[in-house]
């Protein structure tokens, strides 16, 4: 999670998509430091051999100082509800939380970079408040907007990446949509992992990539999005970079039994589905609705 951005482009100049995982860059870095001479956005190159990549591009992603995000609605949201937008909990501009730590309904004034489909900067929007924070059990971070999704529509002609409410399944055709990088990976869920442990911090049913999603630093944060949907399945957060195990940038699989699994390269993400029922009237959180089982502060 920590994988300075110096180290990511090294990767990235020696490895084409690098095999490293998918972190923060230094919340003081910028994507400027790797040149793009266009606003498309750049797959992987495994990737742009799937038939259904382009159904899936970059609108709807943001930008963040540090990370990847996307401008994201429930199911059940209403146009004229505040817009959120949906990172990691270790992209959290305070640092990140705790282990057991959830933050909630605390006030950010902090701004992200909305992207179109081809990539280009269309709007700064800007947060009033973290909506929902942790690292517990899943690494998510939900802003609340200033703006309403109408309001970003009808002036930016960005509509928000809705969040699928059930689990997925393992063998998904999945792109990881990184606005950080403009980048587009796409690869299929390979499994579901009981734990996985990384550094002080554990996460619950976690999904795995296949090997052909190789994210790298500043992709954490990014949408994991259904190719055959559109919807939003889980948030891209970290893989095993050095092969050591349990520690921070080498997580661990750890099974029912407690048999413990190192994938060296393999990256991974945190679904998403449990989010909807947290976020009733309004998109304001409500951690006591039915069927809401995100961890409580």
């Amino acid at each position: 999670m920590r994988k300075p951005l110096v180290a990511a482009l090294i990767a990235l100049a020696i490895a084409g998509a690098g095999a490293a995982p998918a972190v923060a860059a230094p919340v003081s870095g910028a994507p400027a430091a790797v040149s793009r001479t266009s606003a498309q956005p750049v797959a992987d190159t495994k990737a742009a051999a799937s038939p259904t990549l382009q159904a899936v591009t970059l609108a709807g992603t943001v930008s963040l100082s540090n990370c990847s995000g996307s401008l994201v609605r429930f199911p059940n949201s209403l146009d004229t509800d505040p817009a959120l937008v949906l990172t990691n909990g270790h992209c959290l501009e305070t640092g990140f939380p705790a282990p057991g730590q959830v933050i909630v309904n605390r006030a950010s004034s902090r701004t992200f970079g909305l992207l179109n489909s081809a990539g280009t900067r269309v709007a700064t929007l800007r947060a009033s408040k973290i909506a929902y924070s942790t690292m517990t059990d899943t690494d998510a971070t939900v802003y609340q907007l200033t703006s309403t999704y109408a309001t970003i529509r009808s002036s930016y002609g960005i509509s928000a990446l809705t969040v699928q409410d059930t689990h997925p399944t393992a063998g998904t055709a999945i792109t990881v949509a990184s606005g950080y990088w403009k980048r587009l990976y796409s690869c299929n869920i390979d499994a579901f992992v009981y734990r996985i442990e990384e550094g002080d911090w554990t996460w619950k049913d976690s999904v795995r990539y296949t090997s052909a999603c190789q994210t790298i630093g500043g992709t954490s944060g990014s949408p994991v999005v259904d190719q055959a949907t559109g919807k939003v399945v889980a948030v891209n957060n970290t893989g095993n970079e050095d092969g050591e195990s349990c520690t921070v940038n080498n997580p661990c699989e750890i099974d029912a039994s407690g048999n413990v699994t190192v994938r060296q390269g393999i990256n991974y993400a945190q679904q998403t589905y449990q989010f909807p029922a947290c976020f009733t009237t309004r998109n304001q959180l409500n951690l006591s609705a039915a069927g809401c089982v995100l961890p409580k502060p």
